[in-house]
């Protein structure tokens, strides 16, 4: 493969990542929540500058970043991606506090029946995990929605 960090069968990374977002966004509207994508909001500490969430609403207040990344092929940490779950953590930190906060990620296990890679980042980065964010994880095998 000429793209060793695409993932296997994708087209690209960024087409893994619209899909990824699709799927979130349809998991809200069956819930009567609609979400726009690049949903802005002004963020900062004590000067604001707007910020693209993936996707987000005034109307519920919601905003959504979606991660679909996997173990790597090793069954490592993939630590790049790690400090992305990261960067995410602090922007919904700046973020306005009447916005309901979701980390909409992708349930990957390390092996069968393994640590969720969720799971590892709740353990290792709990403290960079700001008490108003949740957490919803996407099943891709089953279709399922696991409220971690």
């Amino acid at each position: 493969m000429d793209k060793p960090n695409q993932r296997i069968g994708s087209e690209s990374n960024a087409h893994v990542g619209a899909d990824f977002e699709s799927v979130a966004k349809a998991f809200f509207a069956k819930q009567c929540i609609t979400l726009t994508p690049r949903f802005p909001v002004d963020v900062g500490l004590s000067n604001k500058k707007e910020h693209c969430f993936d996707l987000g609403s005034n109307n519920p207040k919601i905003i959504v970043e979606c991660k679909s990344h996997r173990w790597t092929s090793g069954a490592n940490v993939p630590s790049a991606k790690m400090t992305v779950w990261n960067e995410a953590m602090y922007y919904f930190h700046l973020a306005p506090t009447d916005f309901r906060k979701i980390l909409f990620v992708l349930h990957d296990t390390r092996g069968r029946g393994g640590e969720s890679l969720l799971s590892y980042y709740k353990r290792t980065y709990f403290h960079l995990i700001p008490d108003d964010v949740e957490f919803l994880a996407w099943d891709d095998a089953s279709g399922d929605i696991l409220n971690v």
